[in-house]
C-alpha cells in the first residue's frame, strides 16, 4: 500500500522589506500520512495554511523544514526524480477558470501530460486515452468535448478536465484544494460523487482541502483541523464532527449553516470558549 507522507513540516515566508520586514510560519511542524485508498479532509479556515501544504505537496513550494515522504523515501526537488514523483502526485486546483490555459483545446491538455510521462506515444493511442479519461469524468461526447476550448465549456465541465488531467499520468495520489468552492452549489455534489468513485476505482489517496465540515464528514475517512499553521484536531470523520475536542473545531462547527438551533449551539460554544480562556489567565 503506498503512503505519501508529511514529517515534520515547516514553510516560512519572508514579508515586507527592510526594518518592517519580518517572517510569517504558514505552516508549524505538521504530520501526517495519506495512505492509497483513503480520503483525509483538511479543514480550516482562510489563512490557515491548508492550500500552502497542497503547494508543498504538488511541489510548487518547498518546505523550510521537514520532509515529504512517498512510499516511505524522500523527495527530489529536481530532475528526473522530481517527475517521476508528479507520476504520482497530482494537483487539482481550486479555480477551474484559471487552471486551464483558454488557448488550447481540452484535447491539448489531456494529451500533453499522456506525453511528458510516457503513457502513451502514437497519435492512436493519445486519441484513445483522451477519449477514456473524457468518459471517465463524464465528458461526452468524448469527441465534440475534446475539440472544445475552455470557456465554452461550464465551471463544472473545466473542474472535470480537470480531475481528468491530473488522472492523466496515473497519479495514485490527488491533492484536491477546495475543488468546488468556485462551482455553483447545485453541481458541487456531481463533481465531489466524480472524486469518490474515481478513489474508489483507482485506489487513489486523496487530500480534500476544504472549509466546509458537512462534505469533509461525508466524502473523508478522517479530519484533520487545521488553525494557524498547525493540526489542532484529527481523527476519524465522525467522530471529530459529532464529539469534537477542540475550541476552534467547535467554533467551526457553530459557524456551519446547520443545524436549525445554529445560533444556541454557537452562543454555547462561544461562551465555552470564553469561560476556559478565563481559567486559563487566571
Amino acid at each position: 500500500m503506498g503512503t505519501l507522507e508529511v514529517r515534520h513540516v515547516t514553510k516560512t515566508f519572508r514579508v515586507g522589506r527592510g526594518l518592517r520586514g519580518g517572517r510569517l510560519r504558514a505552516v508549524d511542524d505538521v504530520s501526517f500520512i495519506l495512505e492509497q485508498g483513503k480520503t483525509i479532509a483538511l479543514v480550516g479556515e482562510s489563512g490557515s495554511g491548508k492550500s500552502t501544504i497542497a503547494r508543498m505537496l504538488a511541489k510548487l513550494e518547498t518546505p523550510t523544514d521537514g520532509q515529504i515522504l512517498l512510499d516511505g523515501e524522500p523527495t527530489a526537488t529536481r530532475g528526473r526524480a522530481l517527475g517521476r514523483y508528479r507520476h504520482e502526485v497530482q494537483m487539482v486546483f481550486q479555480d477551474p477558470f484559471a487552471s486551464l490555459n483558454p488557448f488550447h483545446t481540452i484535447a491539448h491538455h489531456l494529451e500533453r501530460p499522456l506525453r511528458l510521462h510516457g503513457r502513451a506515444k502514437s497519435t492512436a493511442e493519445v486519441d484513445a486515452m483522451v477519449t477514456a479519461l473524457l468518459q471517465r469524468v463524464n465528458l461526452v461526447p468524448a469527441g465534440q468535448v475534446a475539440r472544445r476550448r475552455p470557456h465554452e465549456l461550464s465551471g463544472g465541465q473545466r473542474q472535470r478536465v480537470a480531475i481528468a488531467r491530473a488522472l492523466a499520468p496515473g497519479a495514485r495520489f490527488l491533492i484536491a484544494d477546495e475543488p468546488v468552492s468556485m462551482l455553483d452549489v447545485s453541481i458541487r455534489l456531481g463533481v465531489l460523487n466524480l472524486l469518490a468513485r474515481l478513489q474508489r476505482e483507482d485506489n487513489l489517496g486523496v487530500l480534500y482541502i476544504t472549509h466546509d465540515l458537512a462534505t469533509a464528514r461525508h466524502f473523508s475517512d478522517e479530519i484533520m483541523v487545521m488553525y494557524r499553521g498547525k493540526i489542532v484536531e484529527r481523527g476519524p470523520s465522525d467522530q471529530v464532527i459529532l464529539d469534537p475536542q477542540h475550541e476552534y473545531t467547535k467554533l467551526l462547527l457553530a459557524a456551519a449553516p446547520e443545524p436549525a438551533n445554529h445560533g444556541q449551539l454557537r452562543a454555547e460554544v462561544l461562551a465555552e470558549v470564553e469561560e476556559r480562556r478565563a481559567v486559563a489567565t487566571a
